[in-house]
């Protein structure tokens, strides 16, 4: 990103993209805590097919690409955007495959059966349930709000980046759209 601008257009568009960003990071980091409260440490002991579990198999996953989607628009670059959202979404398809052959050998038949009624990756709100209550790992939600300190860190880097360039203290070879 040091060599990279953000975009040709208008700096009014540029800000709107920034602050998508920041929403979606946001997002991102709401849903792994949300995601947390259900699984936290629980991933390969017992099928969790609540809350966010009930609707998607990797909440974790996809509040991460939504999370990487908003760090991508802090350039104010849709290609850089793009790119993050591909990138992150082909990662954590090829971890999930993996993952969901480590729980079908661990869970058995309730795992199986949790594969064929819950979408991979995209969430089916159609198919939401919940319990009445919900105990968590207060341990595993704070280092997720730890982790999730880690997009709003890439924020700050990139927007030190952008005040630099646009002082000249460090060039610009490309201008992304």
């Amino acid at each position: 990103m040091l060599m990279f601008g953000g975009s040709l257009h208008d700096e009014l568009m540029h800000e709107y993209i920034e602050t998508l960003g920041l929403a979606l990071v946001m997002i991102g980091i709401g849903g792994r805590l949300w995601a947390t409260l259900y699984i936290g440490g629980r991933k390969s002991a017992v099928v969790v097919s609540n809350g966010p579990y009930s609707i998607t198999r990797n909440p974790l996953y996809l509040f991460s690409s939504i999370a990487a989607a908003g760090v991508g628009a802090q350039t104010g670059s849709y290609v850089v955007t793009c790119m993050c959202i591909v990138m992150s979404v082909a990662f954590f398809q090829l971890v999930a495959r993996r993952e969901e052959r480590f729980l079908s050998a661990t869970l058995g038949d309730e795992y199986y059966t949790y594969l064929r009624r819950v979408p991979r990756f995209l969430p089916n709100p159609l198919i939401y349930r919940d319990d009445v209550e919900v105990t968590f790992n207060t341990e595993r939600v704070r280092a997720t709000f730890v982790d999730g300190l880690v997009f709003f860190a890439a924020i700050a880097v990139l927007e030190a980046i952008e005040v630099a360039q646009e002082a000249g203290t460090i060039p610009t070879l490309f201008w992304l759209f």
